[in-house]
């Protein structure tokens, strides 16, 4: 199965399936020198890691870290980085009644089509339990960045219909994780919780907006043409199971206005650094970075499993109806968060090393 390596200097293979043994990844292109923990990367781990609160899966899985090479006495050693995950929680005889028939809206018939087989158990490699070893290897893409002052914030901005204001200046972030859905806006993160546990009761799922916010990313990051930095952010961001809709600075609310109110102009600072007036370009402009804060936001479906019997199709084309069992989430953006941050941080390290190149 090709499609599982992400990077072009940094690169990440991750492996392992949703009720295997377990996970891993492997980081290659990490440079030595950078010290790492497993507490650290347990941190973003806890953060994704399904029975956190009571609006996400209750499937109990620790998702505790080993760091199996590339890391010696606390830093990396430069050679390939391996990490595992092993699963703790698997139920999947919840599993047992789907295995011959394509649930709507998820990879079972895609999966089954393209290689003539599928490992059905809580979806097998389609699973976003995969998503927990990007999140490790996004962890010490974080700490190559830190070292060079760059911090990247990802948050809850919409559940179904209920939003907060689109511009992360108008928003405090430090309290984003004060709350269970990863609202920095307490009022709405209350509403938030609400319909997502509405939804639930009635055995449906509900979909969201994850925003992420870049800050401090150097001028020059990003390649002409084909690996503009937003275009390798949208490949990364979409990459994302259930993850439906990409759009960086003013995206689809900037059709609305004309060039004069959207263009972004240049100004100097006292301290001659080069800024803009306003960011409706999100920080990007011709695929490379200027300076200012680069953001984004992220949309995501409502997930595919639903507690409700719905019509379908089995493997011989007969019509079938079944029922979503097991635990799922009924929103996923809590737990999109960190993945969210984990895949801006691959993508910004593999940039930062093109550009470091460059200048040898």
């Amino acid at each position: 199965m090709a499609g599982n390596t992400f990077g072009h200097l940094f690169t990440i293979t991750t492996f392992g399936e949703s009720h295997g043994k377990g996970l891993g990844v492997t980081i290659d292109g990490c440079p030595s020198g950078i010290r790492i923990s497993e507490e650290e990367i347990q941190h973003d781990l806890d953060r994704r890691r399904p029975g956190q609160s009571r609006i996400v899966t209750q499937r109990k899985e620790k998702d505790r870290i080993q760091i199996i090479s590339g890391v010696f006495e606390g830093v990396t050693t430069g050679t390939p980085i391996g990490m595992i995950i092993l699963n703790e929680d698997q139920k999947s005889r919840d599993y047992d009644h789907i295995k011959d028939s394509f649930r709507p809206s998820h990879a079972d018939y895609t999966y089954q089509s393209k290689y003539g087989f599928r490992d059905y158990r809580g979806g097998g490699r389609s699973s976003a339990r995969e998503t927990a070893m990007r999140v490790a290897a996004g962890s010490v893409a974080k700490a190559i960045l830190k070292r060079i002052g760059i911090t990247i914030q990802a948050y809850v901005s919409q559940v179904g219909p209920i939003r907060i204001d689109d511009n992360p200046e108008n928003h405090d972030l430090s309290l984003t994780e004060e709350n269970i859905v990863r609202c920095p806006d307490p009022k709405k993160a209350a509403e938030m919780e609400e319909l997502i546990m509405a939804t639930r009761k009635k055995g449906d799922t509900v979909g969201g907006v994850v925003t992420c916010v870049i800050e401090n990313a150097p001028v020059g990051l990003g390649e002409p043409v084909f690996d503009k930095l937003h275009s390798d952010l949208a490949r990364a961001v979409m990459s994302i199971n259930a993850c439906k809709g990409f759009e960086i600075g003013s995206g689809f609310e900037g059709v609305k206005m004309n060039g004069s109110e959207h263009n972004d102009k240049f100004y100097t600072t006292k301290d001659g650094e080069v800024r803009t007036e306003t960011n409706y370009s999100g920080g990007i402009q011709g695929g490379i970075s200027n300076g200012m804060p680069i953001y984004f936001r992220a949309a995501f479906k409502p997930v595919a499993t639903i507690i409700q019997s719905q019509e379908t199709i089995n493997k011989e084309g007969k019509d079938v109806t079944i029922e979503g069992r097991g635990r799922h989430d009924p929103c996923v953006v809590p737990r999109a968060v960190p993945i969210v941050e984990a895949m801006a941080a691959l993508t910004l390290v593999d940039h930062y090393l093109m550009q470091q190149r460059m200048k040898i």
